[in-house]
């Protein structure tokens, strides 16, 4: 597949693959099956990947995008192609109007909640259980008591119901106790909301739990070929790369104090090359003196001293040949090597999530397929 032509003139940007996201969402379908609704998660600009694009792309496998507040769904709306948006989180009670004129699906977490939407209009709401995240929804103790106040309120259609896996990718027992309770709890509810389609697992939920016995399931992380579980990664491929230019070649010698606070000290002469990319773009300061690389002509090259605000350093000593101009990858391959976006991630002390969503405005992306 040919490389986008990306202008000299750029200092930064991120490839975005759209085979790959086509290809990671046919991997999602079998191993869900053909029965279970996919509500393909689209919220933070499509974790980083630009929303409009990747909808387009996820259209045809996708029931219902999912997305995590207003203006978002409002973003999206003339790209859906007919297809239903969630609102994954609350909306504060200025939205509420716009929500249900523009014809959403809202999440609420009481009965209360769900007739401050309808002073507005009939609306299809997706009310949430917790059942061990606690953040959004009722208790699952209360449960059937608020779904029966639900039940009874005019203009409110129950759309789904949900709740939140918390550890799918860190405890599988938890996770299993959860899916058995809240599979126990929709038998339960069934006589108060039978059109009502429940929901659960989330990728990691996917991947270790397929659809868990209900009738939607709504992957985000393993659309754009991540996988949370590493054991999983082989079966989808990344959608993004993140790519900069060389900016400034520097022959350095034994002694240079290198960025801020010289906390890296050269002990031999080196080339050092400047990547104008820095944390102001998303490349995490934490990636400061954590074995953080970055690939320069395919050839793995170490961060050297503390990210800065819109430039990092690196050791280029062992690349034949380099020049200013020069193609540097942050995360993604170049040639027989690669840097996932999850070795970043740890590095950096933090998630895959964080470090997508966490690209800037002054990175362009450009798309192929």
């Amino acid at each position: 597949m040919p490389n986008p032509i990306v202008p000299e003139d750029l200092r930064s940007w991120a490839e975005i693959d759209l085979g790959a996201l086509r290809h990671n969402i046919c991997r999602v379908r079998e191993r869900l099956g053909p029965g279970v609704g996919i509500l393909s998660v689209v919220k933070a600009n499509a974790y980083g990947h630009g929303a409009l694009r990747a909808a387009g792309v996820l259209a045809e496998g996708t029931a219902i995008f999912g997305v995590a507040n207003l203006r978002e769904a409002m973003e999206l709306a003339p790209v859906a192609g007919g297809r239903d948006i969630m609102l994954l989180s609350p909306c504060l009670p200025g939205e509420r109007r716009e929500a249900v004129l523009g014809g959403h699906v809202v999440t609420v977490s009481s009965a209360a909640e769900a007739a401050a939407y309808a002073a507005f209009g009939r609306v299809r709401v997706n009310f949430k259980i917790d059942t061990g995240m606690g953040r959004v929804g009722c208790d699952a103790g209360t449960a059937e008591s608020e779904a029966a106040d639900l039940a009874r309120l005019d203009g409110v259609e129950v759309h789904s119901v949900s709740t939140h896996l918390p550890s799918a990718d860190e405890d599988d027992r938890f996770t299993a106790r959860q899916l058995r309770d809240f599979v126990v709890l929709r038998e339960a509810l069934r006589g108060v909301f039978p059109r009502a389609k429940f929901h659960a697992v989330n990728s990691a939920g996917v991947l270790t739990n397929g659809d868990g016995g209900l009738e939607i399931a709504r992957p985000g992380l393993i659309l754009y070929g991540v996988s949370p579980l590493p054991a999983f990664q082989s079966v989808f491929r990344p959608v993004m790369s993140w790519k900069a230019r060389v900016a400034l070649v520097r022959d350095m010698p034994a002694g240079a104090g290198i960025s801020y606070g010289r906390t890296f000290i050269s002990t031999k002469p080196m080339r050092t090359v400047v990547v104008p990319v820095g944390y102001a773009d998303g490349f995490p300061r934490q990636a400061s003196g954590n074995g953080a690389g970055v690939l320069v002509r395919g050839v793995r090259c170490s961060l050297l001293g503390r990210v800065t605000m819109d430039q990092i350093i690196v050791d280029a000593t062992g690349v034949e040949g380099v020049v200013e101009g020069d193609e540097v990858t942050l995360f993604g391959k170049d040639g027989d090597a690669e840097i996932p976006v999850s070795e970043l991630a740890a590095q950096s002390g933090t998630i895959a999530w964080d470090i997508l969503t966490g690209i800037g405005r002054r990175v362009e992306r450009f798309y192929r397929d």
